[in-house]
This record gives C-alpha cells, sequence and structure tokens, in this order.
C-alpha cells in the first residue's frame, strides 16, 4: 500500500511539472526528407541525459502552479553541439526553476541538422525555432500567456539557434500564412556559440550546421553578432574568461553590438568554471541575476 501510495504521489508530482509533449508541426515538417532517424535517448549512471539523432521536433510544456502577473514564457533550446540535447540538465531542471517564478516554459526538442534528414542543414534547427515561437503565440489565450512576452533562451550550441531566432526573425523559414511576429521579445545566451568565424566559432557545431566548407557569406550569415540591429531584443548573458570550448569572446562580441545598437541588455561574465559552468550549480542559485534583469525589464513582476 505504501509502495502504491508513494508511486501515485511520485506520477502526480511529474505531471504537476511537464503537462504535455506536442509534435511541433501538425503536418509535414518543412525543409525534411522521407527518412527519419532512430532517435536515441541515453541516459548516464542511471539518469537521463538527453537525445541523439532528433528528427521529429517537439515541444514539452511546463506551466506554472501559479503563473506570474506578466504571464512570461521562455522557450528552452538544450546545448549538444548540434549533436545532441542536453535534455535534462539544460531542459526540465531549468524548467522547473522557471515554474517556481511563475513562467511557462515550451522545451524545444529541435531537429539536429542531417543531411540524412533534411535538405538544408544550416537553416533546419532555425525552422524549429521558429515554428516554436509561432506556435506559444498562437496560442497563448490557451496557455494564460501574454503574446508580448515570449522570451527564447539557449545554452551553447542552444544559444546559438536562440540567437539566430532573436536575429534572423525578419525572414520566415517556415509557412506563416498568418503572419505571426517570429521574433521574441527577449533572449537568454548562456556561454553560447555566436560566431561562425575562424578562431570563434566552435568547430563542431560550425560543421554540422553549415557542412565541411561552407563560403564566407554562409559564414557571416550565421555569426549572429554579425546579425545584430536595433530591432535585436533585449538579451541576458553569461559565459566564463577560461571557457575552452566556447571562447568568451562569442558573448563579449554580441553583446558589443547590442550596446552598439541601444538594445537593452546584460552580461554577466565569471572569471572560471569553464563550459558548462552553471551545470554544477542548482538553478535556483546561478538563475538569481537572470531573474532580477527578468524583473527590471518588466518580464516577470517583482
Amino acid at each position: 500500500m505504501k509502495k502504491t501510495l508513494l508511486l501515485f504521489l511520485l506520477l502526480a508530482g511529474f505531471t504537476a511539472i511537464s503537462q504535455n509533449v506536442i509534435s511541433l508541426y501538425n503536418g509535414e515538417i518543412p525543409n525534411s526528407k522521407p527518412y527519419k532517424m532512430q532517435e536515441v535517448k541515453r541516459s548516464d549512471k542511471g539518469l537521463f541525459v538527453g537525445y541523439w539523432k532528433v528528427s521529429e521536433p517537439t515541444l514539452e510544456i511546463f506551466l506554472p502552479e501559479k503563473p506570474n502577473d506578466k504571464k512570461a514564457a521562455v522557450i528552452l533550446c538544450p546545448g549538444g553541439g548540434y549533436a545532441m540535447e542536453s535534455y535534462r540538465r539544460e531542459g526540465t531542471e531549468i524548467a522547473k526553476a522557471f515554474n517556481a517564478e511563475g513562467v511557462a516554459v515550451f522545451l524545444l526538442k529541435y531537429r539536429l541538422p542531417s543531411d540524412s534528414i533534411m535538405h538544408d542543414t544550416s537553416i533546419g534547427p532555425l525552422q524549429d525555432a521558429q515554428q516554436a515561437i509561432k506556435t506559444v503565440r498562437e496560442r497563448a489565450a490557451e496557455w494564460n500567456i501574454d503574446t508580448n512576452n515570449i522570451g527564447i533562451m539557449g545554452f551553447s550550441a542552444g544559444g546559438h539557434l536562440a540567437s539566430t531566432a532573436g536575429t534572423h526573425f525578419n525572414k520566415s523559414y517556415i509557412p506563416n500564412m498568418e503572419k505571426t511576429s517570429l521574433r521574441p521579445d527577449f533572449m537568454i545566451l548562456i556561454y553560447p556559440v555566436i560566431s561562425m568565424q575562424d578562431g570563434l566559432a566552435h568547430g563542431g557545431s560550425r560543421r554540422l550546421l553549415l557542412g565541411e566548407n561552407p563560403g564566407q557569406e554562409k559564414l557571416d550569415l550565421f555569426s549572429n553578432d554579425q546579425q545584430v540591429n536595433e530591432n535585436t531584443p533585449p538579451t541576458w548573458l553569461t559565459h566564463t574568461g577560461d571557457d575552452t570550448v566556447v571562447p568568451v569572446a562569442n558573448s563579449i562580441r554580441f553583446y558589443e553590438n547590442l550596446v552598439k545598437n541601444k538594445v537593452l541588455s546584460e552580461m554577466h561574465l565569471y572569471p572560471k568554471g569553464n563550459h558548462g559552468f552553471v551545470l554544477s550549480i542548482p538553478p535556483s542559485e546561478w538563475m538569481q541575476p537572470l531573474f532580477q534583469w527578468m524583473q527590471k525589464s518588466e518580464y516577470i513582476a517583482k
């Protein structure tokens, strides 16, 4: 009897956090080939880690028990070098921390770039990010969300995806007959891949997204620091100076161009911690400066 009760409580607690997983597209997935990769779900020492070989994108919905008065939502893009998605540590655990602040989270499991499943690998993940923004904005009333308070957050290569969505929103890479705005209202970038240029790019992310020998035009297009303008959403960034995987100059250059274009943003740099430094800190702790910025910027209530 006790074991049954414990199982019930555990299941009840889980459903209170994640209410639903929906397919990102109702019909045909744009830019796709008929072949479907066999998705791989991996664990380490009994703990779920994330996904490899994602070909069917989804949104996992995390709605707070007590929504914040500002009805904010965050679309969350886990990192993984465009080779995998760190779905737990840069996904579900982050969603719980946002829910505690009354913020809804839509965890995006985006297609990983592969010639076997898409015609153009460079835009596949971006299409999924745009579709996620479109879906959340169009169904905002259903989820008790303010259509003008929908942000996007990404870690590492997921930060590249988030910053791509935040700097390429004027062009729709998906069917959008409704002309729904694809511009996120704010961005949150955690040790993000920003540049695709030699000396700054994360080599694996660049190769998987753009191919072995991308031309300079494509390198420039997906170097998101070069795409910042006065309409780029306000942004919060964090990084460490000793990051040996994604050089801190990625965040610095992006922030400098935000300042140059008078985009109100905030950056937190730390001397040590290397790549993934926040993963050794409870989200409720390292995210406090982020929540304070969201309060100051009126994305969440004080």
